[in-house]
């Protein structure tokens, strides 16, 4: 795969990444405020819900970002930062959410999990696909594009 292949889908990496950064400065700020010294991780409702919210946040993250790759490298690098950045945004809703109360959190943790699912069964289908064409010399991917009308020519 050339570089400027995966030049999205690193930038959207870059963003995820800031944005993990910025959850765990509101964690450092909500321990501040409320005087909760590490290693401590209960205090005020106000402080536990920014505390989970990134923790929550720093748990997905991984698989984020494994099925963000994926999709880009085996099925489609403009679908993958398309559902890449609308999963991002989804979190940071869902972290100012829950900061603000845990009722908060649960239209965008659905809205998350949506984005999330999209992501992982795009990059089976793609990891599928890819394996047929390599190991069975069929090209599934092309043949379901085209069957959706994604391409015009055969």
């Amino acid at each position: 795969m050339m570089l400027d292949q995966v030049v999205l889908l690193a930038a959207v990496t870059v963003l995820g990444l800031l944005e993990q950064a910025y959850f765990s400065l509101k964690v450092i700020y909500a321990r501040r405020k409320h005087s909760v010294s590490p290693p401590a991780t209960t205090g005020p409702p106000e402080f536990e819900r920014v505390f989970r919210a990134q923790a929550n946040c720093s748990e997905y993250f991984p698989i984020f970002i494994f099925s963000l790759w994926l999709a880009g490298v085996f099925f489609s690098q403009a679908l993958a930062v398309f559902l890449g950045i609308l999963y991002l945004y989804g979190r940071y809703l869902y972290f100012h959410g829950y900061a603000e109360s845990a009722q908060g959190r649960l239209e965008p943790l659905y809205f998350c999990a949506k984005m999330l699912w999209a992501l992982i069964a795009v990059s089976g289908l793609g990891v599928v696909c890819a394996g047929t064409q390599v190991y069975l010399g069929l090209d599934l991917l092309h043949s379901l594009t085209h069957t959706l009308g994604l391409t015009t020519h055969t």
